[in-house]
C-alpha cells in the first residue's frame, strides 16, 4: 500500500499531539502529586505548631496524613443539569429570604423607571406626590402591580422561578 504524502503528515501530525497530550498528563499527575505533597507537609507543620509533639500525637498525626495521601482526587465534578424548583404555595420561598433583597429591588426599580421613561404605560394611576419615573416604579413595587418574575439561582445552577406577589412586604 502507497502512503501519500499527506496521508504521512496527518499521521506524523497525529503522533506529535498524542505525545504531547501524553506529555500534558504526566506533568498534571506529577503537580497533583506535588501539592498534595505540600498540602500534607503544611498540615503536619500547623499541628506541630511550636510545641513538641508526644510520640502518641505524632502517631494520630502520621495516621492523618496517611489517610489524605490516599483519598482519591476529585478532579472534575460530575456534570450537574440545573433544576427548577417549584413553588408549593403562597409564601414557600426555598431560595434564599421571603422578601425581596435591596438588590433584587434595586434591579427590578431601575429597569421598571426606565421603562417608563421611554414611555411604557404605568400599572396604576400616577400619584400626585410622584416626581420622577423612579417614584412611579417604587409606587409600582410597593404595591406588588409589576409583572415580573424573580430567578432565584444556587451555585450549583438549581434556580427557583418567584413571581413578585409570592414575596412578603417587607
Amino acid at each position: 500500500m502507497v502512503k501519500t504524502k499527506v496521508q504521512e503528515k496527518v499521521l506524523e501530525k497525529s503522533d506529535e499531539e498524542a505525545a504531547e497530550e501524553a506529555a500534558e498528563e504526566a506533568a498534571d499527575a506529577i503537580s497533583r502529586e506535588k501539592s498534595t505533597t505540600n498540602a500534607i507537609a503544611a498540615y503536619r507543620k500547623i499541628k506541630e505548631g511550636k510545641k513538641e509533639l508526644t510520640e502518641k500525637e505524632q502517631i494520630i498525626l502520621d495516621k492523618e496524613c496517611k489517610i489524605v495521601e490516599e483519598r482519591e482526587i476529585i478532579e472534575v465534578d460530575p456534570i450537574h443539569e440545573p433544576i427548577e424548583i417549584e413553588l408549593l404555595g403562597k409564601g414557600k420561598i426555598q431560595i434564599g429570604p421571603p422578601t425581596l433583597t435591596r438588590f433584587e429591588k434595586a434591579r427590578i426599580m431601575g429597569a421598571r423607571a426606565l421603562q417608563l421613561s421611554l414611555g411604557a404605560p404605568p400599572f396604576i394611576e400616577i400619584p400626585k406626590t410622584a416626581r420622577t419615573s423612579l417614584d412611579i416604579a417604587m409606587e409600582e413595587l410597593n404595591r406588588r402591580v409589576i409583572p415580573i418574575i424573580i430567578r432565584r439561582v444556587l451555585p450549583n445552577g438549581d434556580y427557583q422561578n418567584i413571581p413578585i406577589d409570592q414575596f412578603i412586604k417587607g
